[in-house]
């Protein structure tokens, strides 16, 4: 499942990578609606995360788990595509477009490595140590998203 929610997630990023502003222009959603919008989206998961409310995502014969909601829109959520969409932007040179797919290639791997040993981890950082990372992630997500929120507005207010 690991493998399948990081390649899903791959695929997604690097769509958007090579076509997001294609792919927003035909839906005439500019970037910073796009961030505004994941921004909400992350604030929502960071809130979870601080107040311990993480429902396990269920299996379903209908729906593998690995796919959605781990691959679309857990790790290649809007945060995720905006992020790419304007790396992949302000990349002018053929240098910075390579660091910026090779950080995208690493960041992935990584992704693959904790997910495929999350059970190990786990297991040495015990109930707390899970219960301490989970609100401090929620507490650094809420910090983002917010961050990301005043990057949208701002971007809209200076638009206008």
């Amino acid at each position: 499942m690991a493998f399948q929610a990081v390649c899903v997630a791959g695929a997604v990023i690097t769509v958007f990578g090579l076509l997001g502003h294609q792919i927003l222009n035909y839906l005439h959603v500019s970037v910073p609606a796009l961030m505004i919008a994941g921004g909400l989206l992350l604030l929502l998961i960071a809130l979870d995360l601080l107040t311990g409310k993480t429902d396990e995502p269920k299996q379903t014969k209908d729906v593998n788990v690995a796919l959605v909601p781990l691959g679309m829109p857990l790790l290649a959520g809007p945060g995720a595509i905006v992020s790419v969409i304007l790396a992949v932007q302000k990349a002018d040179s053929a240098a910075t477009q390579v660091s910026v797919w090779t950080a995208i290639l690493a960041i992935h791997v990584v992704l693959w490595v904790v997910m495929r040993y999350s059970l190990l981890i786990i297991r040495v950082i015990k109930d707390g140590g899970v219960v301490l990372v989970t609100r401090l992630a929620g507490m650094m997500l809420s910090a983002i998203a917010v961050q990301q929120i005043i990057n949208g507005v701002t971007q809209v207010i200076q638009a206008a």
